[in-house]
């Protein structure tokens, strides 16, 4: 058996995956492939008869993120039943946290751009990328206490809800409630098969899951001739499917989606060209999402995490060790500030109808993002070393060999 899909679920391996995909599409669109590669992402591919007409760019936003999507559900309805949110307790501080991480780079944006025309793009700075800030995490922070990835693991769950709401509330236009309605219905359809999985085993089994799948699949073209974002669908299916059977699919899916459905869009999203412009020809856009990203989050998240953490913080005192430190918070706070991957997407939906935009607004993306690697990753290496010399003084306190 192939070792690659566990080395593909390693989160260390899917975020230098798509970091790379990101830079491979950045690089070659502005050597001399970048004409060709530029045509290609524009080029139309329609299905004739069913209304399917989408640049193979919009094939890979709308259609195989659909499956990213379709993940970031299952892991949002596992983490509310069964995980990290599911009382209200376990969620109220990273709750306040994410809502502050959304708020306070929107404010900024809106700030930088007030004026500009441009104010459509505050969504951008929102989103956490949660496979590369614990990815980042994983990198450098190994052995650090489990309540650090416990908590960017509920804040970012809980960013990509907002993010998700954002996109179904704020970039549907136009809607066909027609085509919304057979969605609905579709998706209904899908919950029901849903419900039989797990019942039926063999051929009736198989076939159940093929059925699924086709209700799916008939559930995202609904929605995407509705004038609803196509990945609305793969959300709606992983909420109504049991719990059970769609993690089975997360498994069995997640070596492709951060193997390939990621680094495909990562590619594809950051395949612009450079501006040929001067710094103070850049667009307001440009410089609200490269402030946004790591400034915005880094004050949002710390200053709602922490007035919440004190405001409900845990009156049995043998529960505190799993409050944050402020050191703690602040780091969290600058791995969210990794967007990418839904900051790319947001970014395509706001300004689609201004191409120079969308191109300004993916660089600051990318640039955004990089500066909360670098210095998310820098901080995680100091508390790192502080929790090693932190653990090394104890083991000398109790008379332990270090």
């Amino acid at each position: 058996m192939s070792s690659s899909p566990s080395f593909l679920r390693s989160e260390r391996v899917g975020a230098a995956v798509l970091l790379g995909a990101a830079i491979l599409g950045l690089v070659l669109a502005n050597l001399s492939t970048g004409p060709g590669l530029l045509a290609i992402k524009s080029h139309h591919l329609d299905i004739p008869g069913i209304g399917l007409n989408l640049s193979v760019g919009h094939w890979v936003s709308d259609g195989l993120l659909a499956l990213f999507f379709f993940v970031v559900a299952v892991d949002l309805k596992h983490e509310l039943l069964r995980g990290q949110l599911n009382s209200v307790k376990k969620a109220i501080v990273p709750g306040i946290a994410a809502i502050g991480g959304v708020i306070m780079p929107a404010v900024v944006f809106a700030i930088v751009t007030i004026g500009s025309g441009y104010g459509s793009g505050w969504p951008i700075p929102t989103a956490t990328d949660i496979a590369f800030a614990l990815g980042v995490l994983a990198v450098f922070g190994s052995h650090l206490p489990g309540r650090i990835r416990v908590f960017l693991l509920a804040l970012a769950v809980l960013d990509d809800l907002v993010a998700i709401l954002i996109i179904a509330v704020f970039f549907t236009h136009g809607s066909n409630l027609a085509f919304l309605g057979f969605g609905v219905v579709a998706v209904a359809a899908t919950f029901g098969a849903g419900r039989l999985l797990g019942r039926r085993k063999g051929a009736a089994g198989a076939l159940l899951v093929v059925l699924v799948i086709v209700l799916a699949v008939v559930s995202w073209y609904f929605v995407y001739r509705s004038g609803v974002h196509a990945t609305i669908a793969a959300v709606a299916v992983g909420l109504v499917l049991p719990l059970d059977p769609a993690r089975k699919a997360v498994h069995a899916l997640e070596p492709f989606v951060n193997g390939l459905v990621l680094p495909i869009f990562a590619f594809a999203a950051a395949a612009v060209a450079v501006p040929s412009v001067g710094l103070g020809q850049l667009s307001p856009v440009f410089w609200a999402i490269v402030i946004a990203l790591p400034v915005g989050k880094l004050i949002g998240i710390t200053l709602a995490g922490g007035i919440a953490s004190r405001v409900f913080r845990d009156p049995d005192p043998t529960r505190r060790s799993q409050t944050l430190s402020m050191f703690e918070l602040v780091t969290v706070a600058m791995l969210g500030g990794i967007g990418f991957t839904v900051s790319l997407l947001m970014n395509e939906l706001a300004f689609k109808r201004q191409p120079e935009i969308v191109d300004e607004g993916t660089l600051a993306v990318l640039i955004g993002s990089g500066i909360s690697i670098v210095i998310a990753a820098v901080l995680v290496t100091l508390l790192k070393r502080a929790e090693t010399r932190a653990n090394a003084a104890k083991r000398a306190a109790v008379g332990q060999p270090r």
